[in-house]
């Protein structure tokens, strides 16, 4: 009877697919992976990060050496959990082709595509620029909630980084007033931390004023007083 038993757990862990993703093959690398990731429907390779030293545990990126950003990586991951939002290394299948990182409003978690984590640089740009997203989450007045809200005026913004984004989101136009922005902080140390750090002391509102339409929103919904 235990030889049944073992052929029999046997034959069942030969069975088993490569992978637990719930899609096909050709499904990956396009918005249907990218949202399976999110939901956290695909888990396969996608792991949390607590400290920068996690990167190194991928296969991929065991030889790199992040010490030139350790210190503002961990600090702007504790200001992320602090606030509420997490970050995970994903396979490059989950991301259509040239995304280097996603951020879900609904689950505040991003996610780094692990094929552009190899150079130090890009790895803080992509963090500061997600993580600006989970400050604009915190801005449209709760991280809790599915919404986002630009947090500087657009005349702010460096013209650079509006043109920039402009010619890559061509296709949506709409996005380009909050993703501007995150560019800009993508580019500039310690801007992103102090949106995350204000998010986290509840001050988000007195440190940074926010524009009209977003204060008109804030007052009808009850988060600040008209």
């Amino acid at each position: 009877m235990k030889k049944i038993i073992a052929s029999l757990v046997a034959a069942a862990a030969v069975a088993l697919p490569a992978h637990s993703d719930p899609i096909a093959e050709d499904e990956f690398f396009t918005p249907h992976s990218m949202g399976c990731m999110l939901l956290q429907e695909c888990t396969d390779h996608v792991k949390e990060l607590k400290t920068v030293s996690d990167l190194n545990k991928d296969d991929y990126l065991v030889d790199v050496d992040y010490d030139i950003i350790a210190d503002e990586f961990n600090s702007l991951l504790r200001s992320l959990n602090t606030v509420g939002a997490k970050v995970f290394l994903a396979d490059e299948r989950y991301f259509p082709v040239g995304h280097r990182g996603v951020y879900h409003t609904v689950s505040n978690n991003f996610f780094l595509n692990v094929a552009h984590m190899k150079r130090p640089g890009t790895v803080m740009s992509v963090m500061r620029h997600e993580g600006w997203h989970a400050a604009q989450d915190c801005m449209a007045g709760t991280i809790d909630n599915n919404f986002i809200a630009i947090i500087k005026n657009e005349e702010e913004v460096p013209g650079m980084y509006e043109a920039i984004v402009k010619s890559a989101y061509k296709s949506q136009p709409s996005a380009i007033p909050w993703e501007k922005e995150a560019y800009w902080a993508g580019q500039t140390e310690g801007m992103t931390a102090a949106a995350l750090e204000s998010c986290a002391r509840g001050t988000m509102w007195t440190d940074y004023e926010p524009t009209p339409m977003t204060r008109e929103w804030l007052v009808e919904k009850g988060f600040i007083a008209k």
